[in-house]
């Protein structure tokens, strides 16, 4: 089968970053991550074998987590986190180390300048999202979710706005909603924060070439990046498009009748993941059942 690397792909340098502030806590003794560090389980399964435990509820937040850990180092995920779960952190005498990634910060501090200049704040972001949940608990009676349309619609368009985003937002979301609140709000300024990998990533995937027949996105279902990719090939590019973890996941069915794949991953997907699918679509024949075999994922590779 032919396949196209879609490039750039994978690793984005907040991820890197993370993965490596975490790393060097390997085998000591009560250290916890609040959440995933990064949006991969495959991650997540690798840094538990080096000892560090990573401490996530579905529907509980970053400050509630705090409370299932007593003792130790608690290690802030690469989507950070608002200055009350820093603030309880420390208050229970825990080691606190900030794997923050920097685009994160940096979107933090516009907002803090414009919430000191008297601006309301509009976030685009997606609800529950850990990276808007650390964002929205700056202030949040100055900060409001905008996820849709509809929300911009309810606000008082009397007041003065800056509009920003979680940085892994859909670039042509971002663009759609900032032109919607540019044409009701009088008084708007735009400052859209989304990063430069995750932009790039995107970009490439809307110019897929006219002759791939299936698109494959390697990455978490968690990984909002990752999502978006896979939005983007299957309704800009207008490709067949799967989202998958890994190998494991691609079936004979998704192959049938189909000659060349496209390959990207998420921002937070192991390199070792994607090479996998990749080698495994370029050697596989759907007509030679000696090709179906898929290679086992080796967990001491993902880091």
């Amino acid at each position: 089968m032919k396949v196209y690397q879609i490039v750039p792909r994978g690793y984005c340098k907040g991820v890197v970053r993370a993965i490596e502030i975490a790393k060097k806590y390997a085998y000591q003794d009560d250290v916890y991550i609040l959440g995933m560090i990064v949006h991969n389980q495959y991650i997540v399964d690798a840094l538990e074998n080096l000892g560090i435990k990573t401490i996530d509820k579905k529907n509980v937040s970053r400050e509630e987590l705090l409370d299932f850990i007593d003792k130790g180092t608690v290690i802030i995920t690469a989507h950070g986190a608002g200055n009350n779960v820093f603030k309880k952190a420390k208050a229970k005498n825990l080691n606190v180390v900030d794997a923050t990634c920097l685009d994160v910060i940096k979107t933090h501090d516009l907002i803090k300048d414009y919430l000191n200049k008297g601006f309301e704040i509009l976030y685009i972001g997606k609800h529950g999202h850990p990276e808007s949940e650390g964002a929205l608990s700056i202030d949040k009676d100055h900060i409001h979710l905008i996820e849709t349309n509809k929300d911009i619609d309810k606000l008082d368009k009397k007041l003065n706005y800056v509009i920003t985003n979680q940085t892994t937002m859909s670039l042509y979301d971002v663009y759609n909603l900032c032109n919607y609140a540019k044409n009701v709000i009088p008084n708007l300024t735009i400052a859209k924060e989304t990063c430069q990998a995750t932009t790039v990533r995107q970009e490439a995937i809307a110019k897929i070439s006219d002759d791939v027949d299936v698109v494959f996105i390697v990455g978490d279902p968690h990984s909002n990046n990752t999502k978006k990719l896979a939005s983007i090939a299957s309704e800009k590019a207008n490709k067949t498009t799967y989202m998958i973890e890994s190998v494991n996941d691609i079936t004979l069915e998704m192959l049938k009748d189909k000659h060349i794949a496209a390959v990207s991953s998420g921002a937070s997907t192991p390199t070792y993941l994607t090479t996998q699918v990749i080698n495994y679509l370029k050697q596989f024949d759907y007509n030679n059942c000696n090709t179906h075999t898929k290679p086992k994922i080796d967990l001491h590779k993902i880091l």
